[in-house]
């Protein structure tokens, strides 16, 4: 009787969506890893005038890591928004299945390029087809979808947060082995290949999961269906009531700063930050790539303890803050890095959870240009820099944060009395 009980137990968690969060993560964390150090590999030998054979290695690796993340961020945005639109139709699977596919296809591109020693540029191609797919940004909404779906509205922000939580465990697992699995190698398959091949098991193993596994539950008391829609729309029959001029829109605004000159330096400090481990006097090796991969994926535990802790103690405001100020320090901090601890004691403060894609078609090759433009007189700069930025964007949200209670008291009421 037990026996039976634990094999639908085993069959209804399958069912669900998290065992695709856990192994796209597992599969991407190996990737990453595999796609940094093939890519230092091939960027060896580069050489360019008036710079030494480090810091062309390095401006090599950035110029490549700036086009093909660019690649990355802008092929989806049409792909994922015709994916969100054919998940509002109710094909809820469709923007998950479909980049999954692309995952697939681009995990056996660096595969190619490993076994066939292929130029590193053909990952130009793997990008294109990735993004083709929909991507990330198709990718997660859908995710999220499915467990908003799956969850009742008083349950749902705790199922967001176990999604959140096991993302960030597949990451850090992922990412302490995957440094290991790098350097396995037989006399028919050299280095970095059997990190390959998991990775792209996992992911392929995630594809089949999502198309025949994978269920779409609908929760009874949950909101009706037609307002969980991926792209938000108003019915035509429906006037559309527009807030009145003044009310909340100097936040809007104000936030609205905050979150591009958060993201601007975030994102782009990060972008860098793989490449700069690589250099002298770090000289990371495999390993030591996991591990620091290993590190950022801590956010998600550090995050979701943060907020169990502390949301009843102090404002929304305040968290936010307090996680900005945590980056703007331990970037800071990471300028000066010279040894390996000292890299560990500045990401203790430094990773948040990364947003706002579209910024990273400005932060990325602004942070490639001047990274090489300061490799010979202060490589760290560009992390001085994104502590500044970061400081900036603090400014808009404390005096949201400082407004009066009364005063956005009586905006509400006026907003209220409005519609």
């Amino acid at each position: 009787m037990v026996l039976p009980n634990l094999c639908q137990t085993a069959f209804t968690v399958l069912r669900q969506v998290e065992p695709i969060i856990v192994l796209e993560m597992l599969g991407s964390t190996l990737f990453d890893t595999a796609l940094a150090l093939v890519v230092k590999d091939r960027c060896a030998n580069a050489t360019y005038p008036d710079l030494s054979r480090e810091d062309s290695q390095q401006k090599a690796m950035t110029d490549f890591f700036m086009a093909y993340n660019l690649i990355i961020r802008l092929a989806p945005i049409i792909p994922a928004l015709l994916l969100a639109k054919l998940s509002d139709r109710g094909r809820r699977k469709a923007p998950i299945v479909v980049p999954l596919g692309g995952y697939v296809l681009s995990r056996l591109g660096l595969l190619l390029v490993v076994i066939f020693r292929l130029p590193v540029e053909v990952m130009f191609g793997a990008a294109v087809l990735f993004g083709l797919s929909g991507g990330f940004c198709a990718y997660w909404p859908g995710v999220m979808t499915l467990a908003s779906l799956g969850s009742t509205a008083t349950d749902r922000s705790k199922v967001m947060m176990r999604v959140e939580l096991l993302y960030g465990l597949a990451g850090l697992v992922g990412s302490l082995v995957s440094g290991h699995l790098f350097l396995l190698y037989t006399a028919s398959l050299g280095e970095g290949i059997i990190l390959l091949i998991v990775s792209l098991l996992l992911h392929l193993l995630c594809l089949l999961h999502s198309i025949f596994l994978l269920q779409v539950k609908h929760v009874s008391d949950r909101e009706p269906e037609e307002n969980c829609h991926l792209l938000s729309h108003t019915p035509d029959n429906t006037a559309v009531v527009e807030a009145p001029a003044g009310i909340n829109m100097v936040n809007v605004v104000m936030l609205f700063m905050a979150a591009i000159l958060y993201d601007f330096a975030v994102g782009g400090a990060i972008e860098i930050l793989g490449v700069f481990v690589m250099k002298e006097p770090l000289s990371w090796s495999a390993t030591q790539i996991g591990y620091g991969n290993a590190a950022g994926c801590t956010i998600f535990l550090t995050s979701f303890l943060g907020v169990i802790l502390f949301r009843r103690c102090i404002s929304d405001v305040m968290l936010i803050l307090i996680g900005m100020i945590s980056f703007a320090s331990g970037i800071y901090f990471m300028s000066f890095v010279t040894a390996t601890y000292m890299f560990y004691l500045g990401t203790t403060l430094t990773f948040l959870q990364l947003a706002l894609k579209f910024a990273g078609l400005a932060y990325i090759p602004a942070f490639t240009k001047i990274y090489q433009r300061t490799l010979d007189w202060f490589p760290g700069f560009v992390f001085t820099l994104a502590s500044i930025f970061t400081v900036l964007g603090m400014i808009p949200i404390s005096i949201v944060g400082c407004r009066s209670p009364q005063r956005r008291q009586k905006d509400s009421e006026r907003l209220t009395h409005q519609l």
